[in-house]
């Protein structure tokens, strides 16, 4: 039976090439926002100037998701993920000669954004690698590359220490070597269903099925939630807690790393439970939790493990969503759906620092905003659990203007 299959050492290589390049890429995605400091200062930049220079890449990189995903629907990871390392290269390299003219890292950080596309690139081809009983655990474990904004956080000021120019070299010739390596070791699944139809009617598709943006509306809360603490935590710790700005770093590090850790754990449940189940668990955790941070608990003990402990549900759900896209998606069209709720998750993550900020200028504090977070989290536990629990594994039957290949890996 397919839910008793091994996966061939095929897929174990193609997971780690895949994981590697998608680390490499978020790092490229977000060499700005380390550096966003200096350029502040050596540009002359105001807070809202520096802001959309930090935010460029990132809109533009969940936006470019929807593409990306669809492309790689159509000509498969093994040509869509080097060529897209191999392009971001460009915008990498672009930063040196452009960093004394704000309109032309503006630009540089536009193209930039096509290294956070990667993600709707690796889902789809890990998906289609591993059986459904393992299928989870592998889109945790590739999730795991998100960690390449931390080590772009940790590492890109400190090579910057030693030349200015230094870390954009560092990360263009490690793309370059990645693409040269993804083109001969990535393969994609023999078999696999592939659209015919033109891009434009495959995403209406996409955006046609219902599943599509409920997936999304969890992913926005999830994944949304990682990029919004990722953003906004260190501002907090610093406002509200009075650490130093090295110690808000390092902390907000630290949650960053535990989102990464229980990605695969959110995966290897979903294996194991229903996805949607494990979805409302980790749900429930968060909005626990962010009561828990509402009533402005001291940092140490409490508020630190409130934090780390909604961290923790935060990646768990990330690790769950993907899972449950990987249930309830259609094999062709994993890479379009994977695109439009990887966008929208990204997009999900500017709301809540936006909203905490407002709060606290007029309220001078940031229970509310904690509440709200518990609110929709709550939210998101009931929907996923009451709703998505009982639906259906996706039909195998591929969507109009679909070949599928000789020996078809239908998902049920």
């Amino acid at each position: 039976m397919e839910t008793e299959a091994k996966p061939p050492a095929e897929a174990y290589r193609n997971l780690a090439v895949a994981t590697v390049g998608f680390a490499l890429t978020f790092w490229a995605w977000d060499l700005i926002a380390p550096l966003a400091a200096g350029y502040k200062d050596r540009l002359g930049l105001s807070d809202v100037q520096q802001s959309v220079l930090v935010a460029v890449p990132v809109l533009v990189g969940s936006l470019g998701r929807i593409p990306v995903g669809a492309l790689t629907d159509r000509y498969g990871a093994r040509t869509v993920f080097p060529l897209v390392a191999a392009l971001t290269i460009v915008p990498v390299l672009l930063l040196i000669p452009t960093r004394d003219s704000y309109g032309w890292v503006l630009l540089a950080g536009f193209l930039l954004g096509l290294g956070g596309t990667t993600f709707a690139i690796g889902v789809p081809l890990v998906n289609s690698w591993f059986p459904p009983h393992r299928r989870g655990f592998a889109l945790g474990v590739f999730g795991m590359g998100t960690g390449g904004v931390a080590l772009s956080g940790y590492f890109t000021p400190r090579i910057a220490a030693h030349g200015e120019n230094l870390p954009f070299i560092v990360v263009a010739v490690a793309l370059a070597v990645f693409a040269v390596a993804a083109a001969f070791l990535i393969t994609d699944r023999p078999g696999r269903p592939v659209p015919t139809a033109p891009l434009s009617a495959r995403l209406r598709q996409a955006g046609r099925l219902r599943v599509t943006w409920e997936l999304s509306g969890l992913y926005a809360i999830g994944f949304g939630g990682v990029v919004a603490f990722g953003v906004y935590l260190p501002t907090y710790l610093k406002t509200w807690y009075e650490l130093s700005p090295t110690d808000a770093g390092t902390k907000a590090a630290g949650f960053a790393l535990v989102t990464v850790v229980f990605r695969p754990v959110g995966g290897r449940l979903s294996d194991r439970f229903h996805p949607a189940a494990v979805t409302a668990g980790a749900l429930a955790l968060v909005a626990l939790f962010a009561v828990v941070q509402a009533f402005d608990p001291p940092l140490y003990p409490v508020g630190t493990v409130a934090l780390l402990l909604m961290a923790a549900g935060l990646g768990a759900a990330g690790g769950s969503v993907f899972a449950l896209v990987s249930q309830v998606t259609p094999q062709d069209r994993v890479g379009s759906v994977t695109g439009i709720v990887g966008a929208v998750g990204g997009l999900g993550g500017f709301v809540p620092p936006l909203l905490m900020g407002a709060v606290y200028s007029a309220k001078g504090s940031y229970s509310i905003g904690f509440m709200l977070l518990s609110d929709l989290a709550l939210a998101g536990c009931v929907y996923s659990y009451g709703r998505m629990r009982n639906l259906e594994p996706s039909s195998a039957e591929p969507a109009p203007g679909v070949v599928s290949g000789r020996t078809g890996d239908p998902v049920r």
